[in-house]
């Protein structure tokens, strides 16, 4: 029973693992860590980045308002023009009066419908520039951000 307490204040002194937890501690105090960036940079950024992704968003609604207002306008016109087209048609002498008139009509629809289409595609593409540009301006923006940073460093 002498040997029981013997061995265990014996074991606590041979133990491989009791000195390491000086060690751990004397490396670990030793060691030195990255300073914490400065954090205030980021989040600039990106609010930022939020504040130009929210302006595209706007501008891209409103096109796509002014898209639909535009598109409902044509429609209008659209069923206007093909009401007046009816009433010329029924006034219309004979089947070859008829036949010239139904041509023309189709003629005058036809070079509508191109023009129209025209209008909304040039609406759409001048909506999606808009904000594009905004979404570029901000990425150019934001790598100048990165290297002064980076040269900061």
């Amino acid at each position: 029973m002498a040997s029981g307490p013997q061995s265990k204040s014996g074991a606590s002194k041979s133990s491989p693992g009791a000195g390491s937890t000086g060690d751990f501690a004397k490396l670990f105090s030793e060691m030195k860590l990255p300073a914490m960036p400065d954090m205030e940079p980021f989040i600039a950024a990106n609010r930022r980045n939020i504040e130009t992704f929210t302006a595209a968003n706007r501008v891209a609604m409103e096109g796509a308002q002014a898209i639909a207002r535009r598109n409902m306008e044509i429609m209008q016109q659209s069923v206007a023009e093909l009401t007046e087209g009816m009433k010329a048609l029924a006034t219309a002498e004979g089947p070859q009066a008829k036949a010239a008139k139904q041509a023309e009509m189709l003629k005058q629809a036809y070079e509508h419908a191109v023009a129209n289409m025209q209008e909304l595609r040039d609406l759409i593409q001048q909506s999606n520039a808009e904000a594009l540009a905004l979404i570029n301006q901000r990425f150019v923006e934001a790598m100048d951000e990165v290297k002064a940073l980076a040269e900061k460093q």
